[in-house]
């Protein structure tokens, strides 16, 4: 690879994924879509055997696309002189260290091969100028919308990501358990929930927060968490908890 990244640059070169997860399995399957020369992707066992300094001696890129704590490991076995990237939201670079480096993470959930990348958006860095081009290369073949975020911010970003996906599935499946105890199944409520992301997506939070909290209706609220501490008593903190954050967010909206 030249010193500067060319915008075609990625189209001539190897790219090995370690890792052979849903990631590195998706990402594997979606490059060579676009005919992306990829090797792998490998398991994490072959990256194991590999010598130290050996491993991707045939790539001009290296995605490691293994678990956060695998990261610096992994990357010390990689052949000096590759352009390493990872795809953590949390790790920093420095664990890529000494090798010139990126990271890549994609703001979506995937399942394995056959799941596409197209309209999600991608957390980039670099260590350099040309690893930066290098991940928004990446990122743009697969069809994402390249977001430079820094290593500072880092930590920030990903509990926004975690909030986002991983929280709002735990709420879902506090609402679906209450569901359960008045024989509702939660595809009843599925509805509901799109067109709340929905709007929220298009509006925000304050415009699109409806409901009991939000008209400032409190004897309905009692009445919720009355029912709440009948049949989930130990539910009671997370609804407590959901109410008072809810109330500031009704306020910031009147």
């Amino acid at each position: 690879m030249t010193p500067e990244m060319a915008p075609d640059a990625l189209a001539h070169s190897a790219v090995m994924i370690v890792g052979a997860g849903r990631m590195g399995t998706a990402l594997a399957a979606a490059l060579r879509a676009e005919g992306i020369d990829v090797r792998g992707p490998l398991t994490h066992g072959q990256a194991d055997a590999a010598d130290d300094g050996a491993l991707g001696i045939d790539a001009d890129i290296v995605l490691l696309a293994v678990s956060d704590a695998a990261i610096a490991d992994v990357a010390g076995r990689v052949q000096p002189g590759r352009l390493v990237g990872h795809l953590s939201g949390a790790t920093t670079l420095a664990a890529l260290a000494p090798h010139e480096s990126f990271s890549l993470h994609p703001l979506l959930t995937v399942t394995g091969a056959g799941d596409s990348f197209a309209g999600a958006h991608a957390a980039i860095a670099g260590t350099t100028e040309r690893a930066l081009d290098g991940a928004q290369e990446l990122a743009v073949t697969l069809g994402m919308a390249p977001i430079t975020v820094d290593d500072a911010d880092r930590a920030a970003y990903h509990a926004a990501a975690s909030i986002a996906s991983n929280f709002a599935v735990t709420i879902e499946g506090f609402a679906e358990e209450l569901a359960e105890t008045v024989g509702l199944d939660r595809r009843a409520l599925t509805p509901l929930v799109r067109a709340t992301i929905e709007n929220w997506a298009q509006h925000g939070a304050e415009a699109a927060l409806t409901g009991p909290i939000a008209r400032g209706d409190n004897t309905t609220v009692q009445r919720q968490r009355a029912a709440v501490a009948d049949a989930l008593p130990h539910r009671l903190p997370l609804f407590d908890a959901l109410v008072e954050a809810t109330r500031e967010l009704a306020a910031k909206a009147r």
